[in-house]
């Protein structure tokens, strides 16, 4: 389905590269005209080259509530108004485990990936309000879910955007203001090196190491992408989501399904292991479910 956002304004931050860059490649095909709110300078005006008079790039940080009311701002300025938020950015914040964990650390990423959120939807309400309505979208993780998938501020950080998104999903209903978020799981894209310190260039090339290992991990045996997630975007922000509002939709290839034994048929079940079976047993079993599966 072509022009799902045919007339429609959105504002993603983050919004350069990666995830980001991904969705606002597919607001544009879609008939959106886009404000991209992010750090990178040089890779915005490409944009803006690439799509004149559907992109405007705004430098925005957004731990600054300045910055982020003037990429508002700016979707009313160049397009007349706002119809979709895409609360885009963030990286790992904080890599130190809670007894080396410094205050300033723990603050900083928290402004960074739960407190510019609320700021994103704060500036944006006024004008999706003039507008009649909206859709929000905001970018979780699957660390926010479940433990083991990321630092311990980051992943409290989006366990919190999470919540977020339900309490506000209430409170903007009779707004026809819907709020959702995607928790994402292991997607390519340059996050991964930023969070520990790799040089930003440096980071983008990882995201290609990512691409070449993540299948091997999950039970769908491909590489998450930028766009696989841009999809999901485009359904929450689209009308094709109208009756949907206050939940967050699972985009990981499957990975929180289950422990790897629960999808790859040659990991043995700890379960057995932890029963007493031992190891020709447990190998017995094993070609007994291969032929089983054979047949």
């Amino acid at each position: 389905m072509a022009d799902q956002l045919r007339d429609k304004v959105a504002l993603i931050t983050g919004g350069c590269s990666g995830i980001g860059l991904g969705t606002v490649e597919l607001f544009v095909a879609e008939g959106a005209c886009v404000v991209v709110a992010d750090l990178q300078d040089d890779k915005g005006a490409v944009l803006e080259q690439r799509f004149p008079d559907r992109v405007r790039y705004v430098h925005c940080d957004v731990t600054q509530e300045a910055d982020i009311a003037k990429a508002t701002a700016a979707a009313k300025e160049a397009f007349g108004g706002l119809d979709i938020l895409f609360n885009n950015a963030g990286s790992g914040g904080a890599g130190a485990g809670i007894p080396e964990m410094t205050v300033e650390a723990w603050d900083g990423t928290m402004n960074l990936l739960l407190r510019s959120v609320m700021l994103g939807m704060k500036h944006a309400i006024p004008l999706m309000r003039a507008r009649g309505g909206g859709s929000i979208v905001n970018t979780a993780s699957i660390a926010g879910l479940e433990a083991g998938w990321g630092p311990v501020a980051y992943s409290t950080a989006k366990g919190a955007v999470i919540h977020l998104t339900r309490v506000a999903a209430a409170q903007l209903a009779r707004d026809k203001i819907r709020v959702n978020a995607i928790c994402p799981g292991l997607i390519a894209t340059s996050i991964f090196g930023a969070s520990i310190g790799l040089p930003r260039q440096v980071a983008d090339q990882m995201a290609a190491r990512v691409a070449e290992t993540a299948s091997k991990f999950q039970p769908i045996a491909k590489a998450g992408l930028p766009e696989d997630i841009a999809r999901a975007c485009l359904y929450l922000a689209s009308e094709a989501s109208a009756f949907v509002t206050g939940t967050h939709l699972v985009v990981d290839g499957g990975i929180t399904t289950g422990d790897r034994h629960a999808w790859d048929p040659e990991t043995v079940s700890p379960l057995l292991q932890l029963m007493g079976f031992g190891a020709e047993q447990i190998e017995e079993m094993m070609a007994q479910r291969a032929a089983t599966a054979e047949a």
